[in-house]
């Protein structure tokens, strides 16, 4: 079965029409759906999946509760007891980049731990479809050369956040010597 990771940041609360037609596909092709329990992006799509009352979906939680669960579906929790801030937060979405076949990022445009998700499913060779909210488009991502070009338009500032947070977690070195060339 295919599994879709989607994801998002914390800053976006509502889905447009465009990610609503996107989920819609998602769901038309009954495919699972792995999110998180973090308010914002998780959160608005968890509010669309129930709207459409849509059950292969799996809520992802770090530690021993979940923030969010809208559907009543079921929840994996993943250990992350000894973590603390963003490390305790990314430990789930270590477990759903391993096994999703694909993601689904909405991006608005400044969330590191968004870009994050994408680099660990394109270091699993997955592809990403990322929603970008300020320029309202969908662009595919493959690789980290695809990554890296995406970002070239943004804020060094993200482009270094990107790095210093990426560097122990790629699986590969190529990808650890790609990245630092962002």
């Amino acid at each position: 079965m295919t599994n879709v990771f989607i994801g998002g940041s914390r800053k976006i609360s509502r889905l447009n029409s465009d990610v609503r037609q996107r989920l819609d596909r998602i769901i038309d092709k009954s495919l699972n759906v792995l999110v998180g329990d973090a308010n914002g992006a998780d959160k608005a799509v968890q509010s669309y999946l129930n709207s459409k009352n849509y059950n292969l979906v799996e809520v992802f939680c770090a530690g021993k509760t979940y923030r969010n669960n809208i559907g009543s579906w079921p929840t994996r929790v993943v250990p992350a007891d000894k973590l603390r801030g963003f490390d305790f937060y990314a430990a789930k979405d270590r477990v759903m980049a391993v096994e999703a076949s694909y993601g689904f990022m909405i991006w608005d445009g400044k969330s590191v731990g968004t870009l994050m998700n994408v680099l660990r499913l394109i270091d699993r060779e997955k592809m990403v479809v990322i929603y970008v909210g300020p320029t309202k488009e969908f662009v595919d991502l493959k690789s980290i050369h695809d990554l890296r070009c995406f970002i070239d338009s943004y804020a060094s500032e993200l482009r270094t956040q990107l790095e210093v947070r990426a560097g122990s977690e790629l699986r590969s070195a190529a990808a650890q010597s790609q990245l630092s060339m962002l």
